[in-house]
């Protein structure tokens, strides 16, 4: 599992051959991607940087009306396949794109010229069409001794069931205006405000015909050295309704109506910076908003990097080593298998619109976008957003366990900070428990676990963590004690458990054992063989992902298989 850890940390350049000439449109945001400005150019007359002010503020100024106004504008364009028309002033790609431009131009305009509207435009052929451009909206950080960018991103292109029908109406509202009207809605909240590191606003373009505009800039990222710190990705995020066909994991049932949920879609388990980020964003969440909010919201961490079988724009961040994730909808209306007779969904088809009209008035009447959810999931991003764009340096961690459950954590790296938070976990994609700590060397007694994987983040003087680090395991010492009568393996409980679609099945490892195959092989209650699955036994921790049809439900057993002989067994929980 390290070894495939680490080539995922790789640059990935699959399907980016074919990308060339890939360059930011305005030099002076392309200086400031790289961090090769004066913070004092950009300092307005009346700099907020209060984190505590600027989490409220955008809690009240995000607004519902403008997030709506913003997608029927975006709808009217009536085509925005990558491939569409470029020219005309009114409809295709070409019109939507100027006009996004043109609104980050007018916030730019607004908050002293701050944020500076450029275009990421790189040469591909895509549908037909040679040269396309992401919209970005940049917002200079005040200090650029770390260089380092957050991004808030959703694809800015619709499409139909043939991925390159550049004629029909394709306004996309769900998949992907909303995402699209959020990110523009943060650039007007959030250009009032003065971050520690640069935030980028980014409509991207071709994400319908394999994520290619996330991948031009990831590798524009890449080759420049630009420090992406994280990337918040949103992709149909607006809509409230469940289709008949939703993308497992997702709706219980058809027309099921969820306006209070919203996944978080990320990749990896053990030690992965990418759920480390969710989860980062999740505690922002409960400690910054959850306190003043009207309508609470329940941030679900979901397994998988993404549905099942699908994918979006934080993909290609992740493959180039960014932490990165996904914010979608509790509910989705398709899993755009339009190719299906049966397929009645509104997903990539002409039917995702905004609503229905249902007394014939002319007058749309009823939406199939939620406009105050869409509103609060952007309060989410942005809040999260500022606190990762304002946050102090991230440590690290010596972990060791006494007595059961008694650990005693070090911090090792950043020590000059007042405060540090210790997060642990076991058995699920959550933290158990965060706690709060003012020493470099402290003791910590969470509740029994088989297994504690924990993590350490600063804190600075207003009270803002920063992302949290790497992951470290450790066992209780009667768990240690049957780990080294095993020869150095154990089988740890899966995670999360009980589990939706996917479920992370461990391996923990001295990487002693000598042995020629090994397997975890999983069985139904009646013993029948669901499932056979290949797992390396390297040092530390071993991991594979096991997923499963949505709604099944019962108890499975899993076993570690080595050379043929069973090594240990645990019982798993599918309960969706």
């Amino acid at each position: 599992m390290k070894k495939l850890f680490l080539f995922l940390l790789l640059p990935s350049f699959i399907g980016l051959q074919a990308q060339t000439n890939i360059q930011v449109i305005n030099i002076e945001a392309d200086q400031i991607l790289k961090g090769n400005y004066s913070p004092a150019n950009y300092q307005p007359s009346n700099v907020v940087n209060d984190p505590h002010v600027i989490a409220a503020e955008i809690n009240q100024r995000v607004n519902a009306d403008s997030l709506k106004n913003y997608i029927i504008k975006l709808a009217s364009f009536q085509n925005r396949n990558t491939g569409a028309d470029t020219v005309s002033n009114v409809t295709g790609m070409g019109a939507a794109r100027r006009w996004v431009h043109a609104k980050f131009g007018a916030f730019g305009v607004a908050n002293e010229n701050r944020l500076i509207p450029a275009y990421l435009q790189f040469d591909q052929d895509i549908c037909g069409m040679g040269q396309h451009r992401n919209v970005l909206g940049v917002l200079p950080g005040s200090d650029t001794s770390s260089k380092e960018v957050i991004v808030i991103e959703g694809h800015l292109d619709s499409r139909c069931g043939t991925g390159c029908d550049i004629n029909c109406k394709a306004e996309g509202v769900e998949d992907n205006a909303t995402g699209t009207a959020l990110v523009i809605e943060l650039a007007r909240v959030m250009s009032k405000y003065t971050y520690k590191n640069t935030i980028v606003f980014m409509a991207t373009t071709g994400e319908e015909q394999g994520l290619l505009g996330a991948n031009a800039f990831a590798r524009y990222s890449f080759d420049q050295k630009i420090k992406i710190k994280a990337v918040l990705n949103n992709d149909v995020i607006g809509g409230v309704i469940c289709g008949k066909t939703s993308s497992e994991p997702s709706c219980p049932c058809e027309d099921d109506v969820d306006s209070t949920q919203v996944r978080l879609f990320s990749f990896g388990g053990f030690n992965s910076k990418w759920k480390q980020l969710a989860r980062f964003l999740k505690l922002q969440y409960l400690e910054e908003l959850l306190p003043n909010v009207k309508v609470p919201m329940q941030l679900t961490i979901m397994t998988l990097e993404d549905r099942q079988g699908r994918g979006g724009d934080h993909i290609p961040f992740r493959r180039n080593g960014f932490a990165s994730m996904r914010f979608t909808s509790a509910n989705e209306h398709g899993n755009v298998d339009v190719t299906d007779p049966d397929y009645t969904d509104r997903q990539h088809t002409s039917d995702d619109i905004l609503g229905v009209d249902t007394d014939n008035d002319n007058i749309i009447d009823s939406f199939f976008v939620d406009f105050n959810y869409l509103a609060r999931n952007a309060v989410i991003n942005g809040v999260g957003a500022s606190m990762a764009a304002l946050g102090p340096k991230t440590p690290d961690l010596n972990l060791s366990v006494f007595h059961g459950r008694r650990l005693i954590v070090e911090i090792t790296d950043q020590t000059q900070y007042q405060t540090y938070r210790v997060a642990v976990r076991s058995e699920t994609n959550d933290w158990d428990s965060v706690y709060t700590t003012n020493q470099l060397l402290d003791t910590f007694y969470p509740p029994d676990r088989s297994i504690y994987i924990v993590s350490v983040a600063s804190v600075d003087g207003n009270g803002v963590e920063s992302l949290f680090s790497r992951e470290i395991t450790a066992n209780p010492t009667y768990i240690q004690k049957l780990q080294q009568e095993n020869r150095g393996l154990m089988l740890l409980q899966n995670q999360p458990n009980p589990f939706d679609l996917a479920t992370t099945l461990s391996v923990k490892s001295d990487g002693t054992i000598q042995y020629k195959t090994a397997y975890i092989l999983i069985r139904d209650v009646q013993g029948k063989e669901v499932k056979l699955m290949s797992i390396g036994l390297e040092n530390e921790m071993n991991e594979v992902v096991f997923t499963y049809p949505y709604g099944k439900r019962g108890v499975y057993t899993y076993s570690l298989v080595i050379d043929g002989k069973v090594h240990s067994a645990k019982q798993m929980i599918f309960a969706n």
